[in-house]
């Protein structure tokens, strides 16, 4: 099932599937151009349209959320691969956010979630088959199976026909279903499975036991005395008695003895199950590759509606991005890091936004400020916007414009590794050093407190170096360090600060926000809040 069709082989062993002898082969199905929810005009594996990179997951805490989305999905691998794939075009960009907006529309959402759902059962049902030892019950699987795609089929078609669709994508999959369910092939599916259904709906037999003995007969109007036998007992009824009747097992599961008796069923109506052999023979391969591909597809958008509708409600607000391959002139307006902010909704705590802006030669953000003021999540929430943007998902925040780059780079502090007998600066140079020779001017790179192991003024020396290298790459740029000095090395540099309450400097405000880096102010007023100011101090000393 993993090409996108649907082969339910042995339902008769020893025979191969076909069409019954003496009758024609159905119409082969007319040529149909290949439809993709995930990019226009894309080759048969436009799953992996793009490039895949999980380089920065763990560091970015992208693994978190994309885990969350996959892991509920059937196909929790494909999902991810998703998620990871960097596009490499903007109009693919573009053709995502289409679909997502079409799908803001509840009735339709609702309607594709339906399809999503009635293809799972057929895929369940199918699996089933193959694990089912018994003829007939493998038979009566695969029709409810074919049933089943045939209502989720015809269902979609009315619903995508009164949808007030927008995108490439799902109109030229209206028009494809549209030429699909017409098709001889499809037509015939239907006519066969409500012939099947019906017929064998209409069948009747008895079952009669008689110690190890198992008698089964045709069902000729013979009387039925449970009507009776119930009016007799009711007049003996004092209040709700204890349900003794068998239920059914939900999985399917059959004995020998339900086996056998099918078997003699099958023999007293032949011309029924004669019929249901060859049904299942003609459509053994009755789901349309085209569809199964659409449909897996589909999880992708469902899957991340259904990730951030909890946030929405919660009243964050989601964009599409305005997404370029040319400019760096970017910002974001009232944005957050999504994995921190799907934690905090579930506690019940409040989100704070952030804004950023890039324009003119400004290329990168130094971000100083005090420990545990939000400076690292921003440097995620960077990261994490630019790599959604790029995989067509919209993205946190009430309106922003970000770059499609070509490589993300992240250079997050690591706890020494002994295996590679390197020290913890060393490390640091080391990975510093591939990042900046595989960075082009088209590529993010984010730093986090990096030169932490080494003192001030080394630190000073070698994040300068680095800043230049980057400052002549033309990278997009977020830094965070403890060096202020860096905030000011160019007009391609922009100073952002995290920031306290004012009346209580020891609390955290987690905005970042434009302003100079001295970290010295956050020192001064810590000071001022516990009177140890030099001034006051000294007039304690000399008193």
């Amino acid at each position: 099932m993993a090409d996108g069709t649907t082969r339910v082989p042995d339902l008769h062993p020893g025979n191969q599937p076909g069409h019954a002898a003496g009758e024609p082969a159905s119409a082969s199905p007319a040529p149909r151009r290949f439809i993709s929810l995930l990019a226009d005009g894309a080759p048969e594996r436009a799953d992996l349209y793009g490039r895949e990179d999980r380089s920065f997951a763990a560091d970015l805490n992208l693994d978190q959320f994309v885990g969350k989305i996959a892991g509920v999905q059937e196909e929790p691998a494909f999902i991810a691969s998703l998620l990871y794939t960097q596009l490499d075009d903007v109009d693919t960009v573009h053709y995502r956010h289409e679909v997502f907006r079409d799908l803001e529309d509840l009735p339709l959402l609702g309607q594709m979630q339906e399809f999503a759902e009635l293809m799972h059962q057929v895929r369940s049902h199918l699996a089933q088959v193959h694990k089912m030892q018994y003829q007939y019950q493998r038979e009566g699987w695969f029709l409810d199976a074919a049933s089943m795609y045939c209502k989720a089929v015809q269902s979609l078609v009315d619903a995508l026909g009164n949808a007030p669709l927008g995108s490439r994508a799902l109109c030229a999959f209206r028009a494809f279903l549209a030429s699909y369910v017409v098709s001889a092939e499809f037509e015939l599916l239907i006519a066969d499975t409500r012939d099947r259904k019906d017929a064998l709906a209409q069948i009747r037999y008895c079952t009669r036991i008689r110690g190890l003995r198992v008698d089964v007969s045709r069902y000729e109007d013979q009387a039925d005395y449970s009507v009776e036998v119930l009016e007799t007992f009711d007049r003996f009824k004092q209040g709700d008695a204890k349900d003794y009747r068998v239920k059914y097992r939900g999985w399917p599961g059959m004995n020998h003895v339900a086996a056998q008796i099918l078997e003699l069923v099958a023999r007293l109506f032949p011309d029924e199950f004669q019929a249901l052999d060859e049904y299942c023979r003609r459509h053994a391969e009755f789901f349309d590759e085209q569809i199964r591909r659409v449909e897996r597809e589909l999880s992708f958008y469902l899957g991340y509606l259904d990730y951030i509708r909890p946030l929405s409600a919660a009243g964050l607000s989601f964009c599409y991005p305005d997404v370029t391959a040319k400019s760096k002139a970017i910002f974001a307006v009232d944005t957050f890091d999504l994995a921190l902010a799907k934690k905090l909704v579930s506690e019940g705590k409040p989100i704070v936004r952030n804004d950023f802006q890039l324009e003119g030669p400004e290329r990168i953000f130094v971000v100083s400020g005090p420990n545990q003021g939000g400076k690292t999540t921003f440097a995620r929430m960077f990261g994490q916007l630019h790599h959604l943007a790029s995989t067509g998902c919209p993205v946190p925040g009430n309106a922003a414009r970000l770059l499609l780059f070509d490589r993300l780079f992240v250079h997050f502090e690591r706890k020494e590794d002994l295996a590679n007998m390197r020290g913890k600066l060393e490390d640091d140079l080391v990975r510093i050093r591939a990042i900046l020779q595989a960075a082009t001017s088209n590529s993010i790179v984010i730093m986090n407190e990096i030169f932490t192991s080494t003192t001030l003024r080394d630190a000073r020396f070698l994040g300068e170096k680095v800043m230049e290298k980057i400052i002549q790459l033309d990278v997009l740029c977020v830094y965070v360090t403890f060096v202020d000095e860096l905030a000011s090395l160019g007009d391609s540099v922009v100073s952002m600060v995290s920031t306290v309450v004012p009346e209580n400097p020891v609390e955290r405000t987690y905005k970042v926000v434009r302003g100079p880096a001295d970290g010295l102010a956050f020192a001064l007023s810590i000071a001022e809040k516990h009177n140890v100011t030099y001034q006051r101090l000294r007039k304690r000393i000399i008193v």
